[in-house]
């Protein structure tokens, strides 16, 4: 198997940091504008629209369409403000389990860079975005269905279809609501990242909060590479020897099927002992 280009494919956080020290959004200068500035565009028209009420009867119905549980109702008024609230680049914006393994902000400077072109972060609201875009804080989940828009996850099929490489060694880290949104083409190699506690008794098993930060540490094990290496893993054998030699245990799984016009996907399986 040749090597490719590698592509680290992350969800976004749900919890985002607040403010910011940049200028308001600027639509054109996200990453793949071409491709993807009118869909972003039609997004967020309808989700600034969506969240700009005030009445209580208005502010439960618009949780329901967003999913938001009562205690998160101020986020409405986080997404009404979309247009004029403050910007950091995605790295700092996006936290939780996942980021915080990651570190994007602590990466060597070397890595730094690497992540710029390497990470994408598919998002509910941006389709993509990279680790220098400039972001205000939101809240939009993509399994959710906007008036004019209809579901995410269906919507933004096509606009990363062409704003997304066609030949690469995509390893996904994605939770299943984002990888609907992006299919990588049969071009590609896709090395999905799983994670499974394993039992004395052999049994295995999925925990979220695990699999997010084993899903980081992966990623940043290919971002800052081990010293002296100087080029990216180009195959799923290249990334599992790397993983295996920072000390988690894993499984190559070849795939089952081929994938129709999508990429079928590899898996590395990381096991953690419980």
């Amino acid at each position: 198997m040749s090597a490719q280009q590698l592509l680290i494919a992350l969800p976004p956080s749900e919890g985002k940091a607040t403010g910011g020290d940049g200028p308001p959004l600027e639509l054109a200068g996200l990453s793949s504008p071409g491709e993807l500035t009118a869909a972003r565009e039609r997004v967020l028209r309808s989700l600034v629209k969506v969240c700009s009420v005030t009445s209580p009867r208005a502010v439960t119905r618009v949780r329901g369409v967003l999913g938001l549980p009562v205690g998160l109702a101020g986020e409405l008024a986080v997404n009404a403000a979309l247009r004029s609230a403050p910007t950091l680049p995605a790295a700092a914006r996006y936290t939780g389990v996942l980021y915080d393994h990651l570190g994007l902000s602590t990466l060597p400077p070397a890595a730094r860079e690497r992540a710029a072109s390497r990470v994408a972060i598919v998002s509910g609201l941006w389709g993509v975005v990279r680790p220098d875009d400039a972001i205000p804080a939101y809240r939009l989940s993509m399994n959710v269905t906007l008036p004019g828009v209809g579901r995410l996850g269906t919507f933004w099929r096509a606009p990363l279809a062409a704003a997304l490489p066609d030949d690469a060694l995509v390893v996904d880290c994605r939770s299943a609501a984002y990888a609907a949104a992006w299919k990588p083409p049969a071009g590609c190699t896709v090395l999905a990242v799983r994670v499974f506690t394993v039992a004395p008794d052999g049994t295995r098993s999925v925990v979220s909060h695990m699999a997010k930060a084993t899903r980081g540490d992966v990623a940043r094990l290919l971002l800052t590479r081990p010293s002296g290496a100087d080029a990216d893993p180009g195959t799923p054998g290249d990334v599992a020897a790397l993983v295996s030699a920072a000390g988690l245990r894993c499984e190559l799984v070849r795939p089952a099927r081929p994938g129709g016009g999508a990429a079928a996907p590899w898996f590395l399986d990381v096991l953690l002992t419980t």
